[in-house]
């Protein structure tokens, strides 16, 4: 059997702060294996698997039992008798390995507008100003009729917050997509708006890359739209670098999300653009599926794609995501090796 090898680590933001006490993570020290860790502001780690004597525990295993692990997590942070390293001294990986991929399309009014823009259809020649109307009306007509789009992504196309991204010579558009993550910490199913925050456990960061050339099935357009190809590429989901549990961030419908590309701002909007909210977006997520603890639900992303801006993803580039009391994330792009 081959063994895929890790991914080549871009490095860290100088500093990735985070709102609250304490955050999760998953770590690896020296080449051995990835724990379950507690993080702190001063970025110190404590190894949970030393600290609550259990050698078998992963970051999705502490997600299974969130109301009881809670409060002894919030105990250890303020615990100084607790070993701890600096966090330096570790390799940072996505900080959950989820079941389940839960995507949310078409969430932020601007980028959908910017989007209809620039998907033109052939021989569609009306000044961009009426077609920036017509998406406006059906965007206002959505959240009328209060129906998100929901779709299913790839556990396989996650990768580490630093972690260098391959571009697949086949995708012609590689474009960012920084969007804000929920994780699931209680099974949900059919559960309510009004319940549905009960069952996030926290949140985190996500870029969910997108070849823009492969999102429309041309060869059948009745069909729609081609999430399996154009999203799941091993590596087109950089994650992380904490969950930073839910009750450290008072307003997850306030948040400030900031991509750069290579030093310049592409994506700075914050998520009161969402057409639909994180509880609504869960509850509906729920009533067709079962959402498990560690599950992903991914919000959907702001304006300010390449696509819009002409500007694409081309080897060598580096993309720095940041998400207001979730920390940072700094990823490097790298065309695919060709025979």
């Amino acid at each position: 059997m081959s063994v895929k090898p890790a991914p080549a680590s871009t490095p860290a933001p100088a500093s990735a702060p985070f709102t609250g006490p304490f955050a999760l993570a998953t770590l690896s020290a020296s080449g051995g294996p990835a724990i379950p860790a507690l993080v702190t502001p001063d970025e110190h780690v404590v190894d949970l698997r030393a600290a609550l004597g259990d050698e078998r525990l992963t970051v999705r295993r502490l997600l299974e039992d969130w109301p009881a692990v809670l409060p002894r997590l919030r105990s250890l942070a303020g615990d100084g008798s607790a070993e701890r390293r600096p966090l330096a001294e570790f390799r940072v990986h996505a900080p959950v390995e989820p079941r389940q991929v839960f995507q949310s399309g078409a969430n932020y009014r601007r980028h959908v507008i910017d989007l209809h823009v620039a998907h033109r259809a052939p021989g569609d020649d009306r000044p961009e100003a009426e077609r920036r109307a017509e998406a406006a009306e059906i965007m206002d007509r959505r959240a009328a009729e209060d129906l998100p789009y929901v779709f299913v992504g790839l556990p396989s196309a996650i990768t580490g917050p630093y972690d260098e991204v391959v571009l697949p010579a086949w995708a012609e558009q590689p474009d960012w997509e920084l969007e804000l993550a929920a994780v699931i910490g209680r099974p949900a199913y059919r559960v309510s708006v009004e319940e549905a925050l009960e069952h996030v456990a926290g949140y985190t960061i996500a870029n969910d890359l997108t070849d823009r050339a492969t999102v429309f099935r041309r060869d059948m357009p009745q069909i729609g739209t081609d999430w399996l190809r154009s999203k799941n590429a091993p590596g087109f989901t950089p994650l992380g670098p904490w969950i930073v549990p839910a009750e450290s961030l008072a307003h997850p419908g306030d948040l400030r999300l900031t991509l750069k590309l290579n030093g310049e701002t592409m994506q700075d909007e914050s998520t009161k653009d969402m057409i639909f909210g994180v509880a609504r977006l869960v509850s509906y997520a729920s009533q067709g599926a079962q959402l498990l603890p560690g599950d992903l639900v991914l919000t959907g992303s702001p304006a300010g794609n390449g696509m819009h801006r002409g500007r694409l993803l081309r080897d060598g580039d580096v993309m720095d995501g940041s998400v207001t009391g979730l920390g940072a994330q700094r990823t490097r792009c790298v065309a695919e090796a060709t025979p």
